[in-house]
């Protein structure tokens, strides 16, 4: 796909000219809670500091109902695994194992789709630290081979997606979050530009609570719009678990129930 080989050399040299520009002065994370791309669909505007292990994942339930046919999703596994090869710089790992279930008038049918959706392989650079009024920015981008589908999952494309992720800090418990960016994917040529907004507020030092708006825009079809809220808690430092809902503004998704945990690994030579 030419608009994919395009994308993937553009988002090279901006990696490229990103790291060299930025200078290795992410101070140690050791003593500071860590801060994760999950429950929310608005990515983290910063990396998880070189030598670092974190491992995200979780559980989703989705569903659909229209004609008297219901849709149900099944992700058992929501696994993003980031690792610091620089202060500003981090290798990014994912895959979700899906299993889709379709009822009619309440009877579940026998063609059951399950396996894993294609692998997520990319990138996350910080761009920019948070000061002077300025906000905190970094890049992020990602490629979704087909060979590392399951044939119930597996697209006649492959998908990539690029995104700017900036953050605000408004006060000491609460900040904005938002990302713009665009994905080619879902077997279709068309690129599709893809938003979040999130606020999220500290209700205490353990408790925190998130609302947020996401969607895509695709070029030759509707746009999707979703809404999703919920809660994070922090067991310590290093693990944190979340829970959250959510469901469509516009049409095609009735309700979206996640849980999940993260924990990081310190590399403490």
């Amino acid at each position: 796909m030419k608009t994919s080989n395009t994308y993937v050399i553009i988002l090279f040299m901006l990696v490229t000219t990103a790291i060299a520009a930025q200078s290795d002065t992410q101070t140690s994370v050791k003593s500071e809670p860590l801060i994760t791309d999950r429950p929310d669909a608005t990515e983290a505007s910063s990396t998880v500091g070189k030598g670092i292990l974190q491992i995200e994942t979780g559980g989703v339930y989705e569903s659909f109902e229209e004609n008297s046919i219901k849709q149900e999703s099944y992700t058992y596994n929501t696994t993003l695994i980031r690792y610091g090869i620089l202060d500003n710089l981090e290798l990014r790992l994912g895959w979700n194992f899906v299993e889709g279930v379709t009822k009619v008038n309440g009877n579940k049918l026998a063609n059951v789709s399950s396996g894993l959706s294609p692998l997520l392989l990319g990138v996350k650079i910080d761009i920019a630290k948070e000061e002077n009024g300025m906000p905190e920015i970094a890049l992020i981008g990602h490629v979704f081979p087909l060979f590392s589908a399951a044939q119930d999952y597996r697209p006649e494309t492959t998908g990539v997606d690029f995104r700017f992720s900036v953050s605000h800090t408004l006060s000491e418990k609460s900040s904005l979050g938002y990302n713009i960016g665009a994905q080619w994917g879902n077997d279709s040529p068309e690129a599709a530009a893809i938003y979040t907004l999130a606020y999220g507020y500290s209700i205490t030092d353990k408790f925190g609570i998130y609302a947020e708006l996401y969607g895509d825009l695709p070029e030759d079809s509707f746009a999707n719009h979703y809404w999703d809220a919920g809660f994070t808690y922090l067991v310590s430092n290093d693990l944190q678990l979340d829970a959250y809902f959510g469901t469509s503004i516009t049409k095609g998704q009735d309700i979206l129930v996640g849980l999940g945990a993260s924990f990081r690994m310190l590399n403490e030579r």
